[in-house]
């Protein structure tokens, strides 16, 4: 059994503008940085440290960067990097204002954006990606119960956290807030919820 904690990147200047970023390469801006060392300090009070966790993070520059300052802060060795962890391509959305996208395409979560990453394809190589980090994890860790932080993005998480909590979690509209943190339980290749953080602004 592994302790999982999914963590939701930093802001970027595009989170801050609500433009669609997807896989574009945006990096974090100092709020994000202020957010990636906010999770860092709430994991320091979660986490027992004696037993030191693992990082890892998508190979897009805001996961990263929030990864590098998580594990400075608490000492961590550098995150592995897995590129199946990055967020999902909006296609012909990438770069446009939110508003924009609600007239081209309407309702974001039923959306059919041209180009645009299928979910189903979003949430397997996710799953694959966080199986290959769990199972690296274990060979480096055992026999300890290391936690393993995990980097990565919002429409990433959001499936991921669907696929844990049997379609509950996260709500409809609700955001996942730059920095949060959501405890799962990886046994026997199943995932199950364990906590969950969320805001709605």
């Amino acid at each position: 059994m592994t302790a999982i904690i999914l963590i939701r990147h930093g802001e970027t200047d595009w989170n801050r503008d609500r433009r669609i970023q997807g896989s574009t390469d945006i990096p974090l801006n100092d709020t994000g940085r202020r957010q990636a060392k906010d999770a860092a300090a709430a994991l320091r009070d979660r986490l027992d440290l004696t037993v030191t966790p693992t990082i890892v993070s998508s190979d897009l520059s805001r996961a990263r960067e929030t990864a590098a300052i998580i594990a400075d802060d608490l000492q961590l060795a550098a995150a592995r990097v897995y590129p199946g962890l990055r967020e999902r391509s909006y296609g012909e959305a990438e770069g446009i204002d939110a508003d924009e996208f609600f007239r081209r395409w309407g309702d974001w979560h039923a959306a059919a954006v041209p180009g645009a990453e299928p979910r189903p394809q979003l949430l397997a190589r996710g799953i694959a990606a966080l199986k290959e980090a769990v199972r690296a994890h274990r060979r480096e860790t055992a026999p300890s119960s290391a936690s393993l932080i995990v980097v990565t993005h919002g429409a990433m998480i959001r499936e991921i956290l669907g696929h844990a909590s049997g379609g509950e979690l996260p709500a409809p509209g609700e955001k996942l807030a730059n920095g949060s943190a959501h405890e799962l339980l990886f046994e026997r290749d199943r995932l199950r919820m364990v906590s969950y953080e969320s805001a709605l602004a």
